[in-house]
């Protein structure tokens, strides 16, 4: 594998998970050894643990804008907070057997549905146009009289398409008001100023993960605001006022405390993070033929990109990056073991000759200017010699071959 000068690998692939902030190692490590205590014991010894919990809930509530650090309880990431806001919702709401979500959602919600319709309730996945943007009318008339849940992400992982959450949970609302309002909201959560109190009055339920923030993986947290029909989906001890049983990672927690907030001193990478974005895209667009940006046309996070290349499969690119020495991804990781085109760009229409080519790329605020162009310079060439071994691409003119059979043409409409 071919590194930089410092011997480092480029990573690009800060929407799988980032990079542990050294600010939140150090405050974890006194909580793994001196500070092991259980935070619910009653010694004294206990209170330090039992403190730095309720402080790293309050830099969380700060962070989202809760009104109140009591909406905050601590989960061990946005897998089970997705799994505890949907069940935890039907649980408590029997006589809705009904749910809304969409076609693009992360697996952590998509399979959680899944198995809900297995367990006799209708769902409703709502379609996204090429943009990957919803039809709001679509969610309006989706709505049902039994509909007890509406889960619908802020930031889709693989494109980095935003949702107008704000709008579409005031929708929901207005039609009716006991529906429970739930985004994952993984994606945006640290990477963009989120107001649950001013900005998004009608999320009921808020999701997230600490290790898409700089914070250690294993830890997440959930926003229910107070009132909220809703049921523990963990049951057996009273750890989180009885909200999530099991003893507390205090470490993970505080790790996630601290991420937050740092999340909240560096909200203004994001306007250095979207100058490196359009400088990448506009390097790609115009350096390589036939490749286009999914949900070029809608609000995007700063940090995500989404390439299709048209007549080159996926792999093959992460292949031809790695051993130039970048990570990236074609999209989740949660579905990386997959060889079929991802449900999200299926969703969204892209064509099967540029589905199979997709290549995401996800930056940091530690990434460096110098790291995207070490990605400017490499990947024509990949492109280009992928291409150059391609069946239906012609080499001459550099562009697919004209006698590509109609198989193939109506396969990649």
């Amino acid at each position: 594998m071919v590194k930089t000068m410092d011997n480092k690998s480029v990573y690009l692939d800060n929407n799988a998970t980032t990079a542990l902030a050294q600010e939140v190692l150090e405050a974890m490590l006194p909580y793994l050894r001196e500070q092991f205590y259980n935070p619910s014991s009653s010694y004294p010894e206990a209170k330090g643990p039992r403190d730095a919990i309720e402080a790293a809930r309050e830099s969380v509530a700060r962070l989202l804008g809760a009104g109140a650090k009591s909406e905050i309880l601590f989960t061990s990431g946005a897998t089970e907070a997705n799994n505890a806001a949907l069940w935890g919702v039907l649980r408590a709401n029997p006589d809705r057997r009904h749910i809304v979500t969409t076609q693009v959602e992360h697996p952590a919600v998509l399979e959680v549905t899944k198995e809900l319709e297995r367990n006799g309730y209708r769902v409703t996945r709502l379609g996204v146009d090429r943009d990957g943007t919803l039809d709001k009318v679509e969610l309006l008339q989706a709505i049902e009289k039994d509909t007890a849940i509406v889960s619908i992400m802020h930031g889709n992982n693989e494109t980095g398409v935003i949702f107008p959450i704000a709008e579409l949970s005031r929708i929901v609302k207005a039609v009716d008001s006991k529906v429970v309002f739930h985004t994952d909201a993984t994606q945006t959560v640290g990477k963009i100023p989120l107001n649950l109190t001013k900005g998004l009055p009608d999320v009921d339920i808020l999701t997230l993960s600490a290790h898409k923030l700089h914070g250690p993986k294993g830890t997440g947290a959930m926003f229910v605001r107070r009132g909220v029909r809703w049921r523990p989906w963990l049951i057996g001890g009273h750890q989180e006022r009885s909200r999530r049983a099991g003893t507390e990672n205090v470490a993970g927690i505080v790790g996630l405390g601290v991420a937050a907030r740092l999340a909240m001193h560096n909200f203004v990478q994001e306007t250095r993070l979207k100058l490196l974005r359009d400088k990448l895209e506009a390097a790609i667009l115009e350096a390589i033929p036939n490749v286009f940006v999914n949900g070029q046309n809608a609000e995007r996070l700063p940090n995500t990109t989404s390439f299709a290349f048209e007549y080159v499969e996926g792999e093959s690119i992460l292949l031809a990056l790695s051993d130039a020495g970048i990570c990236a991804s074609s999209g989740s990781a949660c579905t990386s073991g997959s060889l079929d085109p991802s449900h999200v760009l299926k969703a969204m229409h892209i064509p099967f000759s540029a589905a199979h080519g997709s290549l995401r790329i996800s930056t940091s605020r530690y990434t460096t200017e110098a790291e995207v162009q070490r990605l400017i310079d490499v990947l024509p060439g990949i492109i280009s010699s992928l291409r150059r071994i391609s069946p239906y691409w012609d080499n001459e003119t550099n562009a697919p071959r004209a006698d590509v059979d109609v198989f193939v043409q109506e396969k990649y409409r």
